[in-house]
C-alpha cells in the first residue's frame, strides 16, 4: 500500500501546478472567493481598526462550512484552487486552511484524490521558508495535516516520512508535524516510532541552529511521553507491539547524545528543551537495569549546570527522578558521586537563588525530596557531610542543614531507623550553643518533628532542656526590646512562637513529662512580662497537670500514699491567674484556658474553694464563650471577678489565707504596666482583699508598704492606690487614717524639697504628686466614713490636710482636679450628714477661694477637663453650708461663674458624659446665679460685666450669643431695680452699651434679636429717667411697632425696624455717646456675619447724617475709628456705606477729614482707594480736594505760619508727601476724562516738579517708611516711591490735554527717563518746561509767575528747579514783563554757594540772547560781572564752563564797546583755561576766544593781537590736543586770529591749509616760522623757549606737539639766536623724553635732537656719545 501511494504522489508537486481541468464547476469556485475576499477584507480592517467582533468575516465562514456539508468534494477541491491561485497573501491562505481544517472535521472521511491534493499542497507550504508570515502558514498547514491524519493517517504519514531521510536534516515543520501525529494517534503511530527515532537520531549531528534542536528536544518529550502512554495501554493496541526494553534501547543514544553534546550548548534554549526532554526519556530509560547504571554515569553533567544559567528547578527534578528510582530499584547511586551530589544539593538549599530563578522555592522542595531518597540510600554518609556542613560557622549553612535534617527526619518512611536518627541528633547536638535566630527555630523544629514523629524520648532532657531554655531566654528579650532594632525584635518574636509551637507539640505528645519542665512552664507564667505567650503554656499546662493527676491517680492504686499535682504557693498561682483573667481575650483568648487550668488545679490551690469553683468557673467560661473581644463589657466581666474572689475568700474566713492572698497581689503590681486593665483590677482586687483582713497590725504594713512603692508620678498608679484605699476603708477607716498620718509623718522632713526620697531609688516621688494622691485619698476616706464619724474629722484632719498639701503645691493641672475632687466629695458628704443645724464648716472659705483661683485659670470657651464642672458642683454644695457668702464673694463668684460656663458649646446628643457635665454645669450656675447677682452693683461693676460679656455677645456661635444676651438681659434687669436712677452712668458709657447691643437687633437668632431688644428698651429707659430727657408715648409706641417688626423673618423688615429705632435713640446722645456709639459699631464690624455688619453701618450712617454739623471737635476721633476697621470689612456694600460717612464728614470738615486720611500708611490699601475712588465721582468736590492736596505739598516749600484757627490747625498738619501724591495720581487717574483742569493745570505740573526735585534732596526722605515699617515687615514695594509716583501723576496729566503730539514729543524726547535720573533730571526739568510753553496754551503766564516765585523759596531744591524750568530762552517772560524779576533772581541765584543753582542760573542768563536779545545790552553789566565771577570761580568745571558759555552767546548780542574793561578780563580769564586739565574748559575756553576775536574792532585791537602772541603757542600745541572737540575749536580759534599778525603770507597760508591735515599743519607751521624768523626772530626765540615748557605736559600728543614744533623752530631760527640757544638744557630736555612711556613722544624727542645737532655742528660728537 506503501508502495502504491509512492507510485501515485510520485511528483505532487507538478500535479498542484497544472490548471484545474476537472475542479468544481466555476459557479462554486467563485462564491467561494467572493466569500474569501469578505473575509480579507474585514481582517484589513480589523488589523487598521483594532481587535474587535468581526461578524463578516465569521459569516463568511460559516457560509463556506455549510456549503460543503451539502457538497463536501465540490467546496475541497474550491478551497484547493483558491490554496494554488499565484502570489497568494498569507492571510487569505490562513483563511482557507481554518475553513478547510472545520470542513475536515465536520465531513470525516473525504475523497482519496482530494485528500492526496490537499495533502501535497500543505506539505508544500509547511516545507517553506520560514518567515515571519511563512511560520504562521506552515503552522496552519501543519495543523490541516494533523486534522486529517484523524481519517487518513496512512496519507499524512506517507507524505511525511518521504521528507523524514537519514542523514538529512529535515524541516523544522515535518518533525513538529511528527510529534502532533504522534501525540494525537499513539496506536497509529507505533509501528512508526522505531524508523522515525532512527532517522532524527541520524539527524542529531547535522541539526546546529538552536531553533532546530529545540524542535527535536520537544518532539522526543512528545514521542517519549506518547511510549509511555502506549506501554500503559498495550491491551488496546492492535499493531504489533514493541518491549519497553526495545523503546530503552533506542531512545539511550539519542539521551546520552542530548547529555553530552546539546546539554552543553551555549544557548539557554536549547539547554531548557534539552532538560526537559530528559525526564519523560528517563522514565523509559530507569527502569532498564543495564541503562540505570549507564545513566547514574551521567549524574556529574546534570550536576555541571547548576554553574550555569539554566533554571535550577529542571535540573533538581532531573536528580530527583533519578534519585528515587535508585531507591525503589535498590540500586543506589555509585558512592564515588555521593559528595559531589550532596554538595550541589546543599548548595541549592544554603544559598540564595539568583534573581533571574523563577522556581526556587519549588526547586527547594525538589531538593529536600533528593536529601530524603540519599538519606534512604546513604544514611550514614549523608550525616557525616551534615556534620561537616555544620562545622562552617555561617547561618545560611546551618539552617539550610538543620532543615534538611528536619525533611529527613519528618519522612514517614519504614526504612528511616534508629541510627539515622541517632545520627540525626548528634549533628543537632553540636549547634545548641548557636545563638543566632534562624538557627534556633531551626533546632526548636527538628525537636518539635522529633516529638511529632514518636522519637518522643530522644528529645527528654536536651530538647526539653533547650526548649525551656528558649522560652525563656526569647521572652525576656521580647520584654527589653528597643525599638532601633525592629528587625532583630521581628526575629525574636519568630524564634518565640516557633518555640510556643514546640511546646505545644511537646505537651500534647509526650507522656511521663520530666517535673523539671512542669516547674520551667509554671515559673513561666508566674513570672513572664510577655503575657502573649501565656494562652499556650496555660494549655499545655493543662495538658500537663491532667496527665499527671491522671498518672497520680493510677500510682495512688498501686501505692499507699498518693502523689499531688508540684504547685507554687496556691495564692500567688491563684494571684497571677486572677489579674491575668481580667482581659480574658488577650493572647488568643487567654481567659478560658486559665480558667479550665484553675479548674484541674483547683484542689491544689485551696481544697476548700474546689466545691465552689465547680459551680462558678463553667458560668465564667460560658460568659466568655458567648462574647466575643468586641461584645464583652469590662466591668460586667471584672465585677463577676470580683463576686468570684469574694465568694471564694468567704471559704477562708477565720484563716490568715485573705491576707497571704493580699501579700500575692501587693507583689503583682509591678509586674505589669501602667496604665492596664490588669492592674486596674489588680488594685480593685486588693482593696477588696485587704478590707477583709482580720489582723489590723499587718494590714497597716501592707498599706504603708503600697504606699511606698507606689510611682506617684503615674496617673494610673495613683488612681489605683486612691481605688484601693478608699476600698479599704469600707472596712478599715481608722487604719486606713492611721496609716497615711503615718506616712505624712515620715515623709514630711522632706517636703519643702522637689522630691520625695523613697524607698525605690529609681522612681522618686515629684512632691506635687504624692500631695494630690494624699487629697484625694483623704477626701475617699470622708466619702467612705461612717456618717456619725465625719463631723468629729471634716474640718481637721480631713478638710485642713486637703488645704495643707494642695496650697503647699505647685498647683498644677492634676492637682487642681485631685483638690476639686477631694472638695466635692467632702462637701458632698457633709451635705448629707443629717441633723447639720449647728454645724460651721470652719474652712469654707478657705476651700472657696481656691476654688475660685481655679475657675479663674480655666479657659472660657472649651471643656477641656472636668475642673470647672467639678468646681460649680462644689460651690454649689459650699454655698449650702454655713456659713454662707458676703456680698463682695457673691459679685466675684457671680463674675467667675459666667466667664467660667458661658462659651461652652451644647453637647451632642449623642456624647451623654459630656451632655451630663455641662447640664449639671450649667444647672449649677443657674441656681448659683439666682442668689449671688442679687449683690453689689453699680456703673463700674456694671461695665466690668457688660465687657465680660461683650466677646460673646459678638461670637460668631448663636448659642454663645443667644446666652451672652440674656445673661445681658438679666443683668439689665437687675440693675434697674437694684439701682434705677440713682447711681448715673459714666460719660460715653451709655453710648459703648447701645453700640454693643444696637447691631444684635438684626441678628439672625430670633431669640437673640429679641433679647437684645429689650437690652436696648432697658438702656433707654435707664438713660431718659437718669437724664430726665424726655420719652413721650409716641416713641414707647415706635419702639413696639420695631420689636413687632424685629420678630419677622423678613430681613428687610429687620433691617428696617433697626433703623427706626437708630433714628428713636439718636437725639437722646450728646456728642460723647454718638463717638462712644460709633467707636463701638466699629469695633463690631467684622466680629460677626453680614447681617451685623450691616446693621452696624447702618446704625453710623443714622448718627451722622443726623449730626454732622455737631461734631466738628470729633471728626478725627469718628474718623479714626471708621479708618481702623475700615480694612477688616469684606463686603463692598457696608465697605459703601462706611465710605460715605467718611464723605458726608469731609464735606462738612474738610481739612480735619483730608489730613487724617493723609496720614494713613502705604501703600494704599484697598478701602483707602475706595475712598478716593469716591471722592473722584463727585468732581466738584475732587477739584476742592485737589487744591487742598496741592496746598499740602506746597506748604513744603513756603514759609511756616501760626494756625490762626482750628481749620488752619488741620490745614497746617504735616502729612506725609508720598501718601499726598498717591492720592493725587488716584484723583487724577479716575476723575472725569472729558475735564482737562485748564485752572488746575499749571499749579499741579508746576507743584508735580517741586516735588519730584524735592524727592532728590536730603528732605525726600519719607515719614511714611517709619509707618510702614511699624506695620509691615518687609520693604516699601519698588514702584511706590515719591519719584515714580509723581512722575506718573504728571504723565495723567499731558494726556488729559488730548494734545497727542506733546505726550509723542515728550516720549520722543525722552523727558521722563530724563527726570528719572539723577544725573539728567535738571535737563529733563527744562526741556519739560519747554514744551509746557510751547503747547500748552493759557498756562504760560500763570506757570511763569509760579517759577518766579519759587526761585524766592527758602528750599534749595525748589529754587533749583525753578531756576531750571526758568525758560530764558523763550519770549515769554519778556511778553509777560516778568523779565526784569527773573534776571535780578537769576542773578541772585549765580551767587549762591550751591553750585547747581549758580550753573543753571547762570544758563538761564546766557539763555537770555535767545528769549530777549534786545535786552542783552541793558543788563549787560550784570551779565558780564556774573559771567566773570564765575570765570574765577576756584576749582570745579561746572560753573566756569558755564560762566564762559553764556558769555559766548552773549558776547554775540554785544560790540566791542559793550564791554568795556571786561573785554581784557574775559581774555586774561579765558586763556587761563587753555591748558586746563578738564577737556570742557578747553574747549569752551576756545570757543569763547573765537567769540572775543569776532568782537574785536579798533580799539581793542592791539590789545587782543598781543593777547593772541600770548596764546599763539598753546593754540599751536592745541591743535593736536587730546580730545578731539577741543582740537577742532583750538584750531578754528587759531586760524580765525591769524590776521592779528598782519603778515599776508601767513594768510594765504592759513587759506590754503586743511584743519584736518597733519601735514598741512607742519607746513603752516613752517611757513609762520620763516615769516617770524624774518619779521619778528625774537618772537620765534620766545616761542621756543615757550614750546620747550611743554615738553612736560601731561599729554602724550601736547608732549610730541611741541618737540614737533620745536624742531621746526629750530629749523628756521637764524644763525644770530642759534648762538644764544641754551643747548644743553634744550638737549637735556629732550633726552629725558627719552625715558618717556609712548614711543612716539621718544621718536619726536629724538628727531628734533638730530635736528638741534644739525644745527649745532661742534657739538655733534658730544652729542653721539650720549646718543643711543
Amino acid at each position: 500500500m506503501a508502495e502504491g501511494a509512492l507510485d501515485s504522489n510520485e511528483d505532487p508537486s507538478e500535479e498542484t501546478e497544472e490548471p484545474e481541468a476537472r475542479g468544481p464547476d466555476d459557479g462554486t469556485f467563485q462564491q467561494v472567493t467572493n466569500l474569501l475576499n469578505i473575509m480579507d477584507s474585514e481582517s484589513a480592517k480589523t488589523e487598521a481598526v483594532g481587535a474587535g467582533p468581526d461578524m463578516r468575516k465569521t459569516l463568511a465562514s460559516v457560509i463556506i462550512t455549510e456549503k460543503a456539508t451539502a457538497e463536501p468534494c465540490v467546496v475541497m477541491n474550491a478551497l484547493i484552487r483558491c490554496l494554488q491561485v499565484p502570489e497568494i497573501s498569507t492571510q487569505r491562505t490562513v483563511n482557507i486552511y481554518g475553513i478547510l481544517q472545520e470542513v475536515i472535521q465536520q465531513e470525516g472521511e473525504l475523497e482519496e484524490r482530494c485528500v492526496q491534493r490537499l495533502v501535497a499542497i500543505a506539505s508544500k507550504d509547511m516545507r517553506e521558508i520560514l518567515e515571519t508570515e511563512g511560520y504562521v502558514k506552515a503552522e496552519v498547514a501543519s495543523d490541516t495535516l494533523v486534522a486529517l491524519s484523524r481519517n487518513h493517517f496512512s496519507l499524512v504519514m506517507y507524505e511525511l516520512q518521504h521528507h523524514l531521510k537519514p542523514l538529512d536534516l529535515t524541516d523544522e515543520f515535518v518533525i513538529i508535524t511528527l510529534a502532533k501525529l504522534a501525540n494525537g494517534n499513539v496506536f497509529e503511530f507505533m509501528p512508526y516510532m522505531g524508523i522515525t527515532l532512527a532517522t532524527i537520531f541520524t539527524m542529531l549531528r547535522l541539526a546546529n541552529e538552536a531553533k532546530m534542536r529545540q524542535v527535536i528536544c520537544a518532539a522526543m518529550e512528545t514521542f517519549c511521553e506518547t511510549v509511555q502512554f502506549y506501554l500503559k495501554h498495550l491491551e488496546d493496541s492492535v499493531y504489533p507491539v514493541m518491549t519497553e526494553d526495545q523503546f530503552a534501547l533506542k531512545l539511550f543514544p539519542m539521551y546520552r547524545y542530548f547529555v553530552t553534546v546539546w546539554l552543553r550548548n551555549h544557548n539557554p534554549e536549547v539547554k531548557l528543551g534539552v532538560i526537559k526532554s530528559l525526564k519523560p526519556m528517563l522514565s523509559l530509560l530507569l527502569p532498564n537495569d543495564d541503562l540505570r547504571e549507564q545513566v547514574y554515569d551521567y549524574i556529574p553533567l546534570l550536576l555541571a549546570e547548576y554553574q550555569g544559567s539554566l533554571e535550577a528547578l529542571f535540573i533538581t527534578q532531573v536528580l530527583r527522578q533519578i534519585l528515587e528510582v535508585s531507591v525503589t530499584t535498590g540500586t543506589p547511586v555509585p558512592q564515588m558521586q555521593l559528595h559531589t551530589i550532596f554538595t550541589e544539593l546543599h548548595v541549592q538549599v544554603c544559598t540564595k537563588a539568583p534573581s533571574q530563578q523563577q522556581y526556587s522555592s519549588q526547586n527547594l522542595t525538589e531538593v529536600v525530596h533528593c536529601f530524603i531518597a540519599l538519606a534512604r540510600s546513604y544514611p550514614k554518609e549523608l550525616m557525616k557531610f551534615f556534620l561537616s556542613q555544620m562545622e562552617m560557622s555561617k547561618e545560611a549553612v546551618r539552617v539550610g542543614t538543620l532543615t534538611l535534617i528536619r525533611a529527613v527526619v519528618s519522612a514517614d518512611e519504614p526504612r528511616m531507623t534508629a541510627r539515622t536518627i541517632y545520627l540525626a541528633i548528634r549533628v543537632v547536638k553540636n549547634t545548641l550553643s548557636d545563638t543566632r535566630s534562624k538557627v534556633r527555630m531551626a533546632i526548636l523544629r527538628i525537636i518539635g518533628q522529633l516529638a511529632l514523629s514518636g522519637f518522643q524520648d530522644k528529645i527528654k532532657g536536651w530538647g526539653l532542656k533547650y526548649v525551656s531554655v528558649q522560652l525563656t531566654l526569647s521572652t525576656y528579650k521580647l520584654t527589653n526590646r528597643r525599638e532601633s532594632f525592629y528587625q532583630r525584635d521581628l526575629e525574636e518574636k519568630m524564634v518565640h512562637k516557633v518555640t510556643m509551637d514546640t511546646v505545644r507539640i511537646i505537651t500534647s505528645s509526650i507522656s511521663g513529662m520530666t517535673n523539671e519542665f512542669w516547674v520551667r512552664l509554671l515559673c513561666y507564667i508566674m513570672e513572664t512580662d510577655y503575657t502573649e505567650a501565656l494562652t499556650p503554656i496555660c494549655v499545655s499546662l493543662t495538658n500537663l497537670a491532667e496527665r499527671q493527676l491522671h498518672a497520680h491517680e493510677l500510682e495512688a492504686g498501686m501505692a499507699s500514699k498518693p502523689k499531688h499535682v508540684d504547685l507554687p504557693a496556691p495564692q500567688k498561682l491563684l494571684a497571677r491567674l486572677l489579674v491575668l483573667m481580667s482581659t480574658p481575650y488577650k493572647g488568643e483568648g487567654r481567659g478560658i484556658a486559665m480558667l479550665n487550668l484553675l479548674s484541674t488545679l483547683s484542689h491544689s490551690i485551696a481544697p476548700a474553694m474546689a466545691d465552689m469553683w465547680e459551680l462558678e468557673i463553667p458560668l465564667l467560661i460560658k460568659y466568655l464563650e458567648e462574647h466575643t473581644e468586641f461584645t464583652w463589657n469590662q466591668k460586667t466581666w471584672e465585677d463577676k471577678l470580683i463576686q468570684f474572689l469574694r465568694n471564694s475568700l468567704k471559704k477562708t474566713r477565720g484563716s490568715n489565707w485573705s491576707l497571704r492572698l493580699s501579700k500575692e497581689l501587693n507583689n503583682q503590681i509591678e509586674s505589669f504596666d501602667s496604665p492596664s486593665l490588669e492592674k486596674g483590677f489588680l488594685y480593685r482586687a486588693l482593696g477588696f482583699t485587704l478590707a477583709t483582713g482580720l489582723e489590723a497590725d499587718k494590714v497597716e504594713v501592707l498599706l504603708l508598704e503600697l504606699l511606698y512603692k507606689t510611682d506617684y508620678g503615674n496617673d494610673f498608679d495613683r488612681e489605683g492606690v486612691i481605688l484601693c484605699f478608699g476600698l479599704c476603708a469600707r472596712g478599715q477607716v481608722k487604719t486606713v487614717l492611721n496609716v497615711l498620718h503615718d506616712f505624712e509623718e515620715r515623709i514630711q522632713e522632706s517636703e519643702q524639697s522637689w522630691q520625695i526620697g523613697a524607698w525605690r531609688k529609681d522612681h522618686p516621688w515629684r512632691r506635687e504628686t504624692v500631695k494630690g494622691a494624699l487629697m484625694v485619698m483623704y477626701s475617699c476616706v470622708a466619702s467612705h466614713c461612717h456618717p456619725q464619724m465625719l463631723l468629729t474629722h471634716a474640718d481637721n484632719p480631713i478638710a485642713s490636710k486637703i488645704i495643707h498639701h494642695y496650697t503647699s503645691s505647685c498647683q498644677d493641672i492634676c492637682l487642681k482636679m485631685a483638690f476639686m475632687k477631694s472638695v466635692a466629695q467632702v462637701t458632698s458628704a457633709i451635705k448629707n450628714v443629717k441633723d447639720l443645724e449647728d454645724f460651721q464648716f470652719g474652712q469654707k472659705t478657705t476651700l472657696t477661694a481656691i476654688v475660685t483661683a481655679i475657675i479663674k485659670a480655666e479657659p472660657a470657651d472649651t471643656l477641656v477637663s472636668p475642673v470647672r464642672a467639678m468646681a460649680m458642683d462644689a460651690l454649689s454644695h459650699l454655698s449650702k453650708v454655713k456659713p454662707f457668702y458676703s456680698a463682695e464673694e457673691n459679685n466675684e463668684l457671680m463674675d467667675i461663674s459666667i466667664h467660667s460656663l458661658i462659651s461652652l458649646q451644647p453637647p451632642g446628643e449623642d456624647n451623654e458624659s459630656i451632655k451630663t457635665l455641662c447640664t449639671n454645669a450649667l444647672r449649677a450656675l443657674e441656681q448659683l446665679m439666682e442668689g449671688l447677682m442679687q449683690r453689689q452693683l453699680d456703673p463700674k461693676g456694671l461695665q466690668e460685666m457688660v465687657h465680660l460679656l461683650e466677646k460673646w455677645i459678638l461670637s460668631e456661635k448663636e448659642w454663645e450669643r443667644e446666652k451672652a444676651m440674656n445673661l445681658h438681659l438679666r443683668l439689665m434687669q437687675i440693675y434697674v431695680q437694684s439701682v434705677g436712677v440713682c447711681i448715673p452712668l459714666k460719660l460715653g458709657q451709655f453710648g459703648a452699651l447701645v453700640g454693643l447691643i444696637a447691631p444684635c437687633t438684626c441678628d439672625s437668632h430670633k431669640r437673640t434679636r429679641m433679647a437684645s431688644m429689650d437690652v436696648l428698651s432697658c438702656l433707654l429707659d435707664l438713660h431718659a429717667s437718669q437724664t430726665c430727657s424726655s420719652w413721650g408715648a409716641s416713641k414707647e409706641l415706635e419702639l413696639a411697632k420695631c420689636k413687632e417688626d424685629l420678630q419677622g423673618l423678613d430681613v428687610e423688615k429687620i433691617f428696617s425696624a433697626s433703623s427706626r429705632i437708630a433714628k428713636v435713640a439718636c437725639m437722646q446722645f450728646n456728642c460723647d455717646e454718638v463717638v462712644s456709639l460709633i467707636q463701638k459699631l466699629c469695633e463690631n464690624i467684622g466680629a460677626m456675619d453680614l447681617q451685623h455688619d450691616k446693621a452696624s453701618v447702618t446704625w453710623i450712617g443714622i448718627f451722622l447724617q443726623m449730626r454732622v454739623k455737631e461734631l466738628e471737635d470729633k471728626v478725627a476721633e469718628i474718623l479714626g475709628a471708621i479708618l481702623v476697621h475700615l480694612p477688616v470689612v469684606d463686603h463692598a456694600e457696608v465697605r459703601r456705606l462706611l465710605t460715605e460717612g467718611i464723605l458726608l464728614l469731609a464735606h462738612h470738615h474738610q481739612d480735619p477729614v483730608l489730613t487724617a486720611l493723609l496720614r494713613q500708611p502705604l501703600p494704599m490699601e484697598s478701602h483707602l482707594i475706595e475712598v478716593w475712588l469716591a471722592v473722584a465721582e463727585n468732581m466738584s468736590f475732587a477739584r476742592t480736594m485737589l487744591h487742598g492736596l496741592m496746598g499740602r505739598l506746597q506748604s513744603r516749600f513756603s514759609p511756616r505760619t501760626n494756625a490762626a484757627s482750628k481749620a488752619d490747625v488741620w490745614r497746617l498738619a504735616a502729612v506725609d508727601p508720598l501718601m499726598t501724591l498717591c492720592t493725587i495720581h488716584l484723583l487724577i487717574e479716575n476723575m472725569d476724562r472729558d475735564d482737562k483742569f485748564p485752572d488746575l493745570f499749571p499749579d499741579l505740573i508746576y507743584t508735580l516738579l517741586l516735588q519730584l526735585s524735592s524727592s532728590r534732596g536730603p528732605e525726600a526722605a519719607s515719614p511714611v517708611l517709619k509707618t510702614w515699617r511699624l506695620i509691615h515687615t518687609g520693604t516699601l514695594p519698588e514702584e511706590i516711591n515719591l519719584q515714580r509716583i509723581t512722575i506718573r501723576s504728571m504723565q495723567l496729566l499731558f494726556r488729559r490735554l488730548d494734545s497727542e503730539q506733546l505726550v509723542h514729543t515728550l516720549d520722543d524726547q525722552g523727558v521722563w527717563a530724563l527726570l528719572q535720573s539723577s544725573s539728567t533730571f535738571l535737563q529733563g526739568v527744562g526741556l519739560l518746561a519747554r514744551l509746557c510753553v510751547r503747547h500748552v496754551e493759557g498756562s504760560r503766564r500763570r506757570l511763569s509767575e509760579l517759577v518766579l516765585r519759587g526761585m524766592t523759596s527758602e528750599v534749595l531744591s525748589c529754587r533749583v528747579s525753578s531756576t531750571a524750568v526758568c525758560f530764558m530762552s523763550d519770549p515769554t517772560l519778556y511778553r509777560e514783563k516778568l523779565l526784569k524779576p527773573a534776571v535780578l533772581l537769576l542773578g541772585k541765584g549765580a551767587d549762591q554757594e550751591d553750585e547747581t543753582l549758580r550753573v543753571l542760573s547762570l544758563r538761564a542768563l546766557g539763555s537770555m540772547a535767545l528769549g530777549a536779545p534786545k535786552k542783552v545790552r541793558q543788563y549787560r553789566k550784570l551779565l558780564l560781572e556774573k559771567c566773570l565771577c564765575a570765570l574765577r570761580e576756584p576749582g570745579g568745571t561746572g560753573v566756569p564752563s558755564e560762566g564762559m558759555e553764556a558769555l559766548a552767546r552773549i558776547l554775540a548780542e554785544l560790540r566791542e564797546g559793550d564791554l568795556g574793561s571786561s573785554f581784557d578780563a574775559i581774555s586774561e580769564q579765558c586763556r587761563a583755561f587753555f591748558d586746563n586739565e578738564s577737556e570742557l574748559l578747553r574747549v569752551k575756553a576756545f570757543l569763547l576766544f573765537g567769540k572775543l576775536a569776532n568782537v574785536v574792532r579798533v580799539s581793542k585791537r592791539h590789545f587782543f593781537k598781543e593777547e593772541v602772541r600770548k596764546a599763539w603757542v598753546p593754540l599751536m600745541l592745541h591743535c593736536q590736543d587730546p580730545c578731539s572737540e577741543a582740537a577742532q575749536a583750538c584750531m578754528a580759534t587759531m586760524y580765525r586770529c591769524v590776521h592779528f599778525w598782519g603778515f599776508k603770507a601767513l594768510e594765504d597760508a592759513s587759506r590754503r591749509s586743511d584743519p584736518s591735515g597733519a601735514d598741512e599743519m607742519t607746513d603752516f607751521q613752517m611757513t609762520l616760522c620763516s615769516v617770524l624768523t624774518q619779521k619778528k626772530p625774537a618772537v620765534l626765540h620766545g616761542f621756543l623757549l615757550e614750546t620747550m615748557t611743554y615738553t612736560k605736559s601731561n599729554f602724550s600728543r601736547i608732549r610730541i606737539a611741541s618737540c614737533n614744533l620745536a624742531g621746526i623752530i629750530v629749523k628756521k631760527m637764524s644763525a644770530h639766536y642759534l648762538k644764544r640757544l641754551d643747548y644743553a638744557a634744550l638737549r637735556n630736555c629732550l633726552q629725558e623724553l627719552q625715558l618717556d612711556s609712548e614711543p612716539a613722544v621718544r621718536r619726536a624727542a629724538l628727531e628734533t635732537l638730530r635736528i638741534l645737532d644739525t644745527c649745532s655742528p661742534h657739538q655733534l660728537a658730544a652729542s653721539n656719545e650720549v646718543l643711543p
